[in-house]
């Protein structure tokens, strides 16, 4: 045993435990932050013995991590563009400085990446919090007077303007001296000016894609672009352009129905100017109120579309024309938000309804927003919906007409009839919640829970905001794996298959076999990573821990692994050594190519196991030519299934089980160890298990059956160890090497091997090009009819069916004084003036995160609502579509647009942040909808606004509110009760 080998290693446990140390207390004092590749992270875990559950590999070197590799977070041929929609903790883990520098230090990182460090940022206007800014802000450069010429860098938030302009000047090669200033350019000829040095990224509202023009004052003191000043800020909170034609902002919108929805993954700029400007494009008279844009300020087209559709809201946008939110405003209110949000929207909304304007920059209003809830106070993508929630809550909380909220006991049924406990619960509801929002938008559903083992049943009536419907999810999913045969000379095979979304790895290998012939029970699928089996799969595992990005190889292997005691399957990995420069005990060998698994007998020969796995790569692997074998560089068998005749040399019928070799003489190196690591790699005439001696196996005359005569050749080593471990990354030189007892090998189900070439002998003689080639099956190409769409009503029915709790999510029974897992079941008993449909499309889980773009088609008009409604007394039920909220892209990116019907002429537009274009019906239903609108029938007059006869609302709802949480003794909880929204 090295001791100097071990005593490093002691020392590096104590350096490890250090490390934990350090992520648990300078972690959240640090301001920089490196991604690491979860994958790489939970391998160095494994080493280390990171967590206290899983020690039982520590210190194993066949699961040591190697260099730092974070090539599955990268988009090819950058070394800092990270790919798109990466989770924490999923996908990678961040690190602060100490410790990033210390696995820099241990490990090394691998050769040609760079360190993905980022910065821990601020955001929130009044109410601060950090966050880590993983994907860094694109901008596209170019000079004034070469717009044609653009370049793109990669900045953090936390960049000032003057750090951007320093960077342009370098690229461009400006001279120090050369006075210059710095534009922001949208559409296609309007400036504004970055004249704030000091300002950030995020304060100046420059978003992905933003282009800057930097100009260069002229000789004689002048500027390319003139003179132009910029107007002092009027009074308005709102940053104001002159109208636009409507023509102009039209132009890109006509043709609407044909955007491809699948790739529309984009946002408009983002129109931030530090002062008010003075345009010269003229505007039209007498604009139509409610016809106005909102600039995007930066990714804020997700709250430009929720605003659009409130704004177009009949009764809630009259309610604060009138000015009657003033009369409302509740300034005590713990819960509110002092009257700000409802001032500062209610001056956004007459900005937009004044008719003097085109489009208006709701900076003001974004400001408050951040200032109450931070999540939304940055300028990163959110979710539409959930800024609708906030805003319904908020509005709510500012204008509750309660000044004092009683306590409230909640009842449960106990057998009363529906009727007296839906009336007693919006009653309850009213006591402590009443505002225009509750008029409006609150309706009441029915949840029914039955106890699975008392068969208690508890009967609630909660208020909703909203109602939040699930699609119809898909049952399966497309899984591309590749097959890899146990013929040597068979290509790797690609295919599709189509398995079920919460299946197991049996489902996987069935369905394979369906599409390749080859028995599932003959199949072991493995998840290969960085040139290493990152996991074998069991049979019985959950398709779930396979993620889209894992390339998932199944191998088939002939022999029954239950019933055969006669071979054993070895997992094989290729490493390539290298001649050390000093002494590393981490050093001198890397994986590459693809590893493999191979059946072979437990009581094997040095020679024979060689012979199987140069026949097993005999694809890739070249055989010596005839003058090479002359001067005894190779010997081949035809037996063993080398020989010239086949395709590379190998002999196309040989067979593992034809192999033979003789036994050797006295005087072979029957004790003698492949060569260390430790030691000085192998010149071409000293690699293999033996000497450069007489050493090699003796031969007969013939070639049939028994090898050539002259000097042996190997053309890699191998080693194996036994400890069992399914991850193979970098096995050590100094785990045990193969021995020759009686050239007797004696492997089992622990066995792992690792094929050692020579940087010259691989280059001579591997061939990676064929090695990685690989065919595709018919089945990739194939692509299954979708369903062309499911109806809105297919939603609501899959949003009443009955269901079982997860059992995460038990709930209380008060007479077992248990969790149990009961069944659930929602009924709506009355529905709101306007009912807000919330499109489920964006599901997570641990593993995966998807967007359904299914289809879902909605009534325009006459939504009849009745046949879900089980209130035999809930009055008028028809609808009409008012504003629908869209969303073109994927997960974590896109862009939000709105239609809505304006309130005074009746007619469809299409808002596209600062743009507002018409719009016809047949383009409002698409794949796209996301949040939908109804105002119902009988709330309709001539100017679509309905007076609020709140009594007789309240009659005929019989309930509408917000859902009041419970304790498990049935109490009401003072502060959950308070938000109106329910989310499913």
């Amino acid at each position: 045993m090295n001791i100097k080998y071990r005593s490093r290693e002691s020392d590096y446990f104590v350096d490890a435990v250090r490390y934990l140390q350090l992520l648990g207390i300078n972690g959240r004092i640090l301001w920089l932050r490196y991604l690491v590749d979860s994958r790489w992270f939970k391998q160095w875990k494994k080493y280390v013995g990171f967590d206290s559950w899983d020690k039982y590999q520590m210190g194993d070197q066949n699961v040591y991590p190697g260099p730092i590799d974070n090539s599955g977070l990268l988009k090819d041929g950058d070394a800092q563009a990270l790919k798109e929609h990466l989770i924490d903790e999923l996908d990678y883990i961040l690190l602060p400085t100490e410790g990033w520098n210390k696995l820099v230090s241990w490990y090394t990182l691998m050769v040609g990446q760079e360190p993905i460090a980022r910065k821990v940022v601020e955001q929130g206007m009044f109410v601060k919090h950090c966050k880590v800014e993983v994907y860094l802000t694109e901008l596209k450069l170019c000079e004034n007077g070469n717009m044609n010429n653009v370049v793109t860098r990669r900045f953090s938030k936390a960049d000032t303007i003057d750090t951007i302009e320093k960077e342009i000047r370098k690229i461009f090669n400006i001279p120090d001296e050369k006075e210059t200033r710095l534009w922001n350019k949208y559409m296609s000829n309007t400036f504004e000016p970055l004249n704030k040095p000091d300002s950030t990224i995020q304060d100046a509202g420059l978003y992905q894609g933003q282009v800057l023009v930097i100009e260069q004052k002229n000789e004689d003191g002048t500027w390319p672009r003139g003179s132009s000043t910029p107007k002092s800020p009027g009074a308005s909170n709102f940053s104001t352009l002159p109208k636009i034609s409507p023509s102009s902002l039209s132009n890109n919108y006509n043709n609407i129905n044909n955007r491809n929805v699948k790739n529309s993954n984009y946002c408009l700029p983002a129109y931030t100017a530090y002062k008010n400007y003075d345009y010269t494009e003229p505007g039209r008279n007498n604009e139509q109120p409610g016809l106005c844009g909102l600039s995007n300020l930066g990714n804020t087209c997700f709250m430009n579309s929720a605003i659009q559709c409130l704004s177009n809201t009949p009764p809630l946008t009259e309610y604060f024309l009138n000015d009657k939110y003033q009369e409302e405003l509740n300034f005590d209110n713990p819960l509110g938000m002092r009257g700000e949000i409802a001032k500062s929207y209610a001056e956004l909304i007459k900005q937009m309804w004044s008719g003097k304007y085109s489009y208006v920059t709701p900076r003001a209003f974004k400001t408050q927003v951040g200032r109450f809830a931070p999540q939304f106070s940055g300028y990163q993508q959110q979710d539409c919906q959930e800024l609708l929630a906030f805003l319904l809550d908020g509005l709510h909380e500012d204008l509750n007409r309660i000044r004092k909220k009683p306590y409230i006991q909640l009842k449960d049924a106990d057998g009363r009839p529906d009727k007296v406990v839906a009336e007693e619960a919006w009653e309850n509801h009213l006591k402590r919640n009443d505002s225009i929002i509750v008029d409006i938008f609150h309706g009441l559903f029915k949840s029914t829970l039955v106890c699975p083992e008392c068969a208690k049943i508890s009967v609630t009536f909660d208020p909703f905001c909203y109602l939040t419907l699930p699609l119809p999810m898909k049952k399966e999913r497309s899984l591309e794996v590749y097959l890899v045969r146990m013929d040597p000379l068979a290509k790797p095979m690609q295919y599709k298959v189509v398995v079920p979304k919460i299946g197991n790895i049996l489902d996987l290998c069935t369905a394979l076999s369906t599409l390749s012939g080859v028995a599932a029970d003959k199949m072991i699928v493995t998840d290969i990573y960085n040139h290493r089996f990152h996991r074998i799969f069991a049979m019985d595992e959950n398709l779930s821990s396979i993620m889209e990005r894992d390339d998932i190889y199944v191998f088939e292997i002939t022999l029954n692994r239950t019933e055969d005691t006669d071979q054993v399957i070895i997992p094989v990995c290729l490493r390539e050594k290298f001649r050390h420069t000093g002494y590393s005990h981490h050093s001198g060998s890397s994986l590459f190519g693809q590893p493999f698994l191979m059946a072979v007998p437990r009581n094997n020969t040095e020679d024979k196991l060689y012979n199987l796995l140069l026949l097993r790569m005999c694809r890739y692997v070249k055989t010596s030519t005839e003058s090479e074998e002359s001067e005894g560089s190779l010997h081949c068998c035809k037996d063993h299934g080398i020989n010239g005749n086949g395709p590379n040399g190998i002999h196309e019928e040989g067979s593992p089980s034809e192999m033979e070799t003789d036994e050797p003489d006295d005087e072979s190196s029957q004790d003698q160890e492949l060569p260390s690591e430790n030691e000085n790699s192998q010149s071409e005439d000293s690699v293999g298990g033996d000497n450069d001696s007489e050493n090699g196996l003796s031969t007969e005359e013939t070639c049939k059956g028994q090898l050539l005569t002259g000097h042996k050749k190997r053309l890699f080593t191998f080693q194996f160890n036994n400890l069992g471990n399914t991850d193979i990354n970098y096995i050590k030189d100094d785990t045990r090497h193969i021995r020759f007892d009686d050239r007797q090998l004696r492997l089992d189900e622990r066995s792992f091997l690792a094929l050692d070439w020579d940087p010259e002998l691989k280059k001579r003689y591997f061939d990676d090009n064929a090695a990685e080639d690989f065919e595709k099956h018919e089945s990739v190409e194939y692509k299954p009819p979708k369903k062309p769409f499911v109806k809105l009503k297919d939603c609501i029915e899959l949003f009443t069916t009955k269901e079982k709790l997860g059992a995460e999510d038990p709930w209380y029974c008060p007479n077992c004084k248990e969790h149990q897992q009961a069944t659930k079941k929602l009924d709506l008993w009355s529905l709101p003036p306007v009912l807000v449909v919330h499109l489920k499309r964006f599901s997570y889980s641990r593993y995966m995160r998807d967007k359904l773009d299914t289809l879902v088609d909605f009534p325009i008009t006459d939504l009849d609502m009745s046949e879900f409604l089980i209130n035999p007394n809930a009055g008028p039920c028809r609808y009409n579509l008012i504003a629908v909220s869209n969303h073109y892209g994927g997960m974590g990116g896109g862009h939000y647009t709105a239609f809505a019907k304006n309130k005074d002429d009746g007619k469809w537009y299409y808002f596209d942040d600062s743009s507002v274009s018409t719009a016809s019906e047949d383009q409002i239903v698409s794949k796209a909808a996301y949040v939908l609108f109804y105002q119902r029938q009988d709330t309709f007059s001539g100017t679509g606004f309905f007076p609020l006869d709140r009594e007789a609302n309240q009659g005929a709802s019989a309930s509408t509110g917000s859902p009041l949480e419970r304790d498990e003794d049935g109490n009401e909880n003072d502060v959950d009760n308070e938000h109106c929204m329910h989310t499913n």
